[in-house]
């Protein structure tokens, strides 16, 4: 593959430590970009502080510094390494802000190093409110009425002018630090107050808030010739109000009419060809139903939370095929196995993606359990099923949490329909068990939806699993000690029941479910997610809607059991060993299968292990 002939070294920043919101995702892009580049010859320097991660691994670089990642020592390290560009895009927010300083600074003009995937000029476009909105303007792309306040009496101000609620939104920080929806004076005093402390550039749009709209993403690839491909597209099931980090997400979208889809891409591709990134932009959108209203929520002009989501929902490699564009490289120039080259590509998979975030409020007793703009999630787990019902049961497994299905969580099935609706009035961690009782109790599909503004159509998905428990607990009381009919069992399993927690609803052993049900042929089987880059690499997941499509390996295998979900005291470092076993067991020649649910992670890179990752 040809590359660019006036660059020899490429820095890379990391991501810093973990913090809410840049955490493991950025390991997984920063050790992505370091391999496609050192692929193509280019020597890579890598600067981070945070040593729990792949990417300061002494093979990952050529060069790995663990410095504080401010201008000063990375300063110090140019100066010394004499890179020739600079990639910001793939480090999350700490590397295009500190990207940004270097370029004010005058430190990358000082020693002549360029910046390539992202532009200066770009960054602030993408990041700074005011410029962004400008844009938008030029660009005839609507945006909700906002202001920028630089004080805390302008924001004041300005909430006076567009109304209450408002959404207070810090320049330049990451996953809505120190922003949020706030109702009155008092609250936007204490959060603009906060936000402009947060923000490097001490501002905060003030903007009118678009609560309960649908909220919806696409993920944008450009190359250098403006050639763009939709990577993957993500229905928000949580209403705007609730920050993306937070929400429980779908994908692809499935409930978005194609003529918005359509709309919205095309909307999207302008924007990125005006920010004109290279590689991956997540662009996001709010969509009222009822007007057709599309708003431009934001963009991510790097690599982000959802680009790794995005990735291991279509097995494309967004960080990967990000680094390899910055260096020059085309979309019509990279190899792939299904269609030709990536031109080419569109997402065509029979399957649905659920993400479904991890929260620890339980570490914190003092922090209230509420969502709303500022991201609280710790982590997210990911699953993969035919059917939604079947993708969103095995999320809920995957949490470890110790639930099994989304029935009798807590003390929720004691509770009143009136308390459940009180509770309901609240968004938070517990929202969809919340639900789940009062459909029980006799909520109706309607009456949640007004209440949450999640679209009825996934609210009635919900209510036929509830439906469907209900008749197998009033055939478990009318036929005591039988077993579940043939009919009753094959449908519970096609939807995602466990059985552990069919076992919960009958009284059986686990054991006795799992014997009928392999009796009758009721059996997962495993289909796979191409990786887009390569010919025949792919990831493996379980499903009870479709006949096994994998063969098993031969020769000696070790399986290796992930991380799971990130969660206080249990992250990045788990991964990080999940990756080292991979490796050391294969150069003692064991073929390894890495088993995880986490998608933000290196150990489920499909060349990490033989097998690659199945999500269970």
């Amino acid at each position: 593959m040809p590359k660019r002939t006036d660059i020899h070294k490429v820095l890379i920043i990391g991501s810093g430590p973990i913090i809410i919101g840049q955490a493991c995702e950025f390991d997984y892009s920063g050790t992505q970009a370091c391999k496609a580049l050192r692929n193509l010859g280019y020597e890579i320097v890598l600067v981070n502080s945070n040593p729990a991660t792949i990417m300061t691994d002494p093979g990952t670089a050529d060069r790995t510094y663990i410095e504080p990642l401010n201008v000063e020592r990375l300063e110090a390290i140019i100066a010394k390494e004499r890179p020739d560009a600079i990639l910001p895009n793939l480090g999350g927010q700490s590397a295009l802000n500190l990207s940004s300083e270097l370029s004010k600074t005058g430190v990358l003009d000082k020693y002549g190093v360029k910046v390539i995937g992202v532009q200066v000029d770009a960054i602030e476009r993408g990041e700074d409110r005011e410029a962004f909105k400008e844009l938008m303007g030029e660009l005839g792309i609507e945006m909700a009425r906002s202001k920028v306040a630089y004080s805390v009496e302008e924001a004041v101000d300005i909430a006076k002018e567009l109304g209450y609620p408002c959404v207070l939104r810090p320049a330049y920080t990451m996953g809505g630090t120190g922003g949020g929806l706030v109702y009155n004076i008092e609250e936007l005093r204490r959060v603009v107050a906060r936000g402009l402390a947060a923000s490097p550039v001490h501002e905060v749009l003030v903007e009118e808030s678009v609560l309960g709209w649908e909220e919806l993403e696409f993920e944008v690839v450009r190359d250098a010739n403006g050639k763009m491909i939709t990577v993957c597209t993500i229905e928000n099931i949580d209403p705007m109000g609730i920050h993306t980090g937070d929400s429980f997400c779908v994908a692809p979208m499935q409930t978005i009419a194609q003529e918005t889809i359509d709309r919205l891409q095309e909307k999207s591709y302008r924007i990125v060809d005006a920010v004109k990134v290279i590689g991956g932009t997540n662009v996001q959108w709010a969509h009222d139903p009822v007007s057709d209203r599309d708003i431009i929520i934001e963009i991510n002009p790097r690599t982000s939370r959802s680009s790794a989501l995005a990735s291991k929902a279509t097995g494309f490699p967004i960080a990967l095929i990000s680094a390899m564009l910055a260096s020059g490289l085309t979309l019509d120039e990279i190899p792939c196995g299904k269609w030709g080259t990536l031109d080419q590509y569109h997402p065509d998979g029979d399957y649905v993606v659920v993400k479904f975030a991890r929260w620890a409020f339980e570490k914190f007793k003092s922090i209230e359990d509420k969502l709303g703009t500022q991201m609280r999630a710790v982590g997210e787990v990911m699953s993969i099923g035919k059917t939604y019902k079947e993708a969103f049961q095995k999320a809920i497994r995957s949490l470890e949490q110790g639930r099994f299905g989304l029935g009798f969580a807590k003390d929720f099935n004691d509770k009143t329909l009136g308390e459940l609706i009180d509770m309901l009035m609240t968004p938070t961690s517990e929202r969809q068990f919340e639900m789940y009782e009062a459909l029980r109790k006799g909520a109706t599909v309607d009456q949640l939806h007004a209440i949450t503004s999640i679209k009825t159509e996934f609210i009635q998905e919900m209510a036929e699993l509830v439906a469907e428990e209900q008749e197998i607990l009033a055939y478990v009381e009318a036929h005591p000690g039988e077993a579940l009919p043939a009919e009753m069992l094959t449908q519970a399993k096609r939807d995602g029941f466990a059985d552990r927690y069919l076992a919960q609803l009958t009284g059986q052993a686990e054991a006795d479910i799992r014997a009928q049900r392999t009796e009758l042929g009721v059996v997962e089987g495993w289909d796979k997610v191409h990786v887009s880059s390569t010919p025949d690499s792919a990831y493996y997941y379980s499903t009870y809607n479709a006949a096994d499509a994998s063969e098993p390996m031969p020769g000696d295998k070790i399986m290796i059991l992930g991380g799971g979900p990130n969660r206080i005291g249990q992250g990045i470092e788990f991964d990080y060993c999940s990756v080292h076993a991979a490796i050391a067991l294969r150069k003692l020649g064991f073929k390894t299968i890495i088993v995880n649910c986490n998608p933000e992670t290196v150990s489920t890179d499909y060349d990490t292990s033989h097998l690659g990752q199945a999500l269970l």
